[in-house]
């Protein structure tokens, strides 16, 4: 697995919306820093979205970090699961 530098986390749930949360990261070697977008109505199956943090940068180093996403079901499973550490939960 790569090196992931987990900067700042967070996750919310409501009837409406379901989870939703965000993970802000670094990769060794990368220049600048990520943060994912997660969402999931019911817990189980995710969908995200990829962006720099900052600002922008190598779209080869995002794209090559989406598959890696993509490809790697530990590495996406450990920032659902440092998202959801921060859960909190809204009526």
């Amino acid at each position: 697995m790569i090196n992931i530098n987990v900067l700042d986390a967070s996750m919310t749930y409501s009837k409406e919306d379901g989870y939703v949360g965000k993970v802000h990261f670094g990769v060794e070697g990368h220049v600048n820093e990520y943060e994912i977008a997660l969402h999931s109505k019911k817990g189980k199956e995710w969908g995200y979205g990829l962006f720099f943090l900052h600002e922008s940068g190598k779209e080869e180093q995002l794209l090559a970090l989406e598959d890696l996403l993509e490809e790697d079901d530990e590495l996406f499973d450990f920032l659902v699961d440092t998202a959801k550490e921060k859960l909190d939960k809204q009526e």
